[in-house]
């Protein structure tokens, strides 16, 4: 179900060659598209792209080199306090922005963060905009603020934004995310949601809007109007139910760029795809993973979100799937007396286990708060940091596939577990989520694994389940309806 339904919204405006025009667009000027990502699953709707997960600006050459390519590099501050996020932010914005002065091309700098709005919003935007006006000597005009994922039911119509819960769109500020212990918030209005995160220092009615009118109605011409009329960097809502929203709206941006527009952009997963031209994909099956067909041995599955959804999926996996079950105890994970002998012992399981079987490796369900944010971030770090030791152990045992499930987590495994420091997103297990990476730098054990990051807060309760069973191999695709019953 989407609002389309009730019939109060004009039909999509599809321009049918609106991919083919971005790309061409994109490969006359060189442009190149870097997407900052706060955690390793924005890439859920896109395919053909490099993945860098560590701060090394020759990686970002080698995943940029060709014009038009777009590369993400995988910042992981969700996990950081925000001091230390704008930093990092900076930092890589800077890197990106050398590069591509040496190239003389264009870029465009995505932050790419929840499409259910957790995150360090504005701070990071900021760090953005002043690193452009630092490097670059120019302003930006605006800050388009995109949080739609539209295959997992995230959506914006009339500024409200929606993300669907068994089948019915809620106002996200009505959903469990927005009750993050780091991150929480009241406003699903996207405009006074951006007043709200400002802490005041923006109004509501100082925020831009492209309405589902402009874009539907009035096409590329009225976006680009819209956007003319944007300076100082302001924040632009766009809304959008339909990725053909998407499109229009960036031809629109090519109109305003042509006038000598310029934008940043806040975003959720499926902007990027519109942003970039690229093509939809099916679902991956066993033979796009491994074409030269599937190896034996076992793998590894690591669960460390702890959203209601996560548990939920964890005990429908357990149900069909046959996986030892190896957990870590949150609560002796943040005791420096118990963490280093419990993190050993688990990792003599895991090992152990993976020589007859798949193993979940996966921490104590009750979850473990600090006394304010910062606290809880950092009891997140030190969670993870005991999971990433026992994944590190676990590549003596040589797994046949690794499936991580939660963002802050997926970011650790693959950097700290795996030592991944640049991959190639295959494509999705299911339509526009569920990515799987292939390591091209990494751990020797790791190269030409593949990694399975599954965000902690996308699915149903059997989607967790439907993944183990394609990557194990214990079916041999997805079932015709998997995507839509994904979609919640």
């Amino acid at each position: 179900m989407t609002l389309e339904d009730s019939g109060t919204l004009p039909p999509p405006l599809v321009v049918a060659d609106a991919r083919a025009r971005v790309r061409r667009a994109r490969d006359a000027e060189g442009r190149r598209t870097v997407v900052l990502d706060d955690d390793p699953t924005g890439s859920q709707s896109v395919h053909g792209v490099d993945v860098v997960t560590v701060l090394d600006p020759e990686q970002y050459q080698a995943a940029l080199a060709e014009p038009g390519a777009t590369c993400f590099v995988l910042t992981n501050t969700r996990s950081l306090a925000e001091d230390d996020a704008v930093r990092l932010t900076s930092q890589v914005t800077a890197d990106v922005l050398a590069l591509t002065e040496r190239w003389g091309a264009p870029v465009d700098l995505v932050s790419r963060s929840d499409s259910t709005l957790r995150g360090h919003v504005l701070a990071e935007v900021g760090a953005v905009v002043e690193a452009h006006r630092r490097l670059t000597g120019a302003d930006v005009d605006g800050v388009l603020l995109v949080p739609a994922f539209l295959e997992a039911g995230r959506f914006t119509v009339g500024d409200v934004h929606y993300a669907t819960v068994e089948g019915v769109p809620v106002p996200v500020a009505s959903t469990e995310f927005a009750r993050d212990a780091s991150f929480a918030y009241a406003s699903s209005d996207l405009r006074e949601f951006v007043a709200e995160r400002s802490g005041g220092r923006l109004r509501a009615e100082d925020v831009f809007s492209l309405t589902l009118e402009d874009i539907r109605l009035g096409g590329p011409d009225r976006v680009a109007e819209v956007l003319g009329a944007v300076t100082g960097g302001a924040f632009v809502v766009v809304n959008a139910t339909d990725y053909t929203d998407l499109e229009v709206v960036v031809l629109g941006l090519l109109e305003a760029r042509r006038a000598g527009r310029s934008f940043v952009y806040r975003t959720g997963p499926s902007f990027v795809r519109a942003l970039a031209g690229i093509e939809p994909h099916p679902p991956l099956t066993t033979d796009d993973i491994w074409p030269q067909g599937r190896p034996g041995g076992h793998g590894l599955l690591v669960v460390s979100s702890h959203v209601g959804l996560t548990s939920a999926q964890v005990t429908a996996v357990q149900g069909r799937a046959n996986l030892v079950r190896v957990e870590l105890s949150v609560p002796a994970l943040i005791d420096p007396t118990r963490r280093d002998a419990h993190v050993a012992e688990a990792a003599v399981r895991v090992v152990e286990a993976l020589a007859g079987s798949d193993v979940m490796l996966l921490t104590s369900r009750d979850l473990v708060r600090g006394d304010d944010p910062e606290a809880s971030l950092a009891i997140a770090r030190t969670v993870s940091a005991g999971v990433t030791r026992v994944v590190r152990e676990a590549l003596t045992a040589r797994p046949t596939w690794v499936v991580a499930k939660g963002g802050i987590t997926s970011h650790d495994v693959a950097v700290e577990g795996l030592g991944i420091r640049r991959a190639t997103v295959l494509g999705q297990l299911l339509t526009g989520m569920v990515s799987v990476l292939l390591p091209v730098e990494a751990t020797p054990g790791a190269v030409g694994v593949p990694y399975v990051v599954f965000a902690g807060n996308v699915g149903d309760t059997q989607t967790l389940a439907r993944v183990v069973d394609v990557i194990a191999g214990n079916q041999d695709d997805t079932d015709p309806d998997d995507d839509q019953e994904a979609r919640g």
